[in-house]
């Protein structure tokens, strides 16, 4: 009877340091995901999948939130069902551990209001992106001031394409002229061909 720790994070700036400290630790084994994005199927994350296929009657998986075992409301029934059959127990940060029968009706409920909040976010980015595109086109600035949508350029790309060219230079040495990431200036002289 082991004791499992899962984690993820979906992107590499983020840490699974919280979730750790927030479980507590004395775990048996640890797996994380970490640059993996909620949007994959638990199935899918190599971690996840690693932790599948470690698991046996008795154990015990601990995660912060629900969110961490799926994708969506039907991945996270699926996971959670699954480990139950196997005669493993789930304990949810703040939940408590998830049996058969109560345990699955609450998960399925929970998750189900995760996924809507997760619809309710992207509805919300959507309508912004939308306000700031209409701002844009009739006033030239964005509903927040800003003169163009996303990350401003670091520098013209069209001139740092064209010196590249003049100068017969690498991607490496162009980057270090302006000061760019070598995926900044492969970008810029993509698009200055194109």
């Amino acid at each position: 009877m082991s004791r499992i720790a899962y984690y993820r994070v979906s992107t590499d700036g983020q840490s699974i340091e919280s979730q750790r400290k927030a479980l507590g630790g004395n775990f048996d084994k640890e797996f994380a995901d970490e640059g993996v994005s909620g949007a994959t199927l638990a199935a899918d994350r190599p971690a996840f999948a690693a932790l599948l296929g470690y698991v046996r009657e008795g154990d015990t998986v601990c995660v912060t939130a629900l969110d961490r075992v799926g994708r969506d409301a039907l991945d996270v029934q699926s996971v959670v069902r699954d480990l139950i059959k196997k005669g493993v127990t789930i304990d949810v940060l703040g939940l408590g551990p998830v049996a058969k029968g109560v345990g699955e009706l609450v998960v399925a409920v929970l998750a189900q209001i995760a996924d809507m909040e997760r619809q309710r976010i992207k509805e919300r980015c959507d309508a912004g992106r939308q306000a700031a595109r209409a701002s844009l086109a009739a006033n030239g600035k964005t509903h927040r001031g800003k003169a163009s949508l996303g990350r401003p350029f670091a520098a013209d790309s069209d001139a740092v394409a064209q010196w590249r060219k003049d100068n017969g230079a690498s991607i490496a040495t162009t980057a270090q002229e302006f000061g760019l990431s070598a995926a900044t200036v492969k970008r810029y002289c993509a698009a200055s061909a194109a």
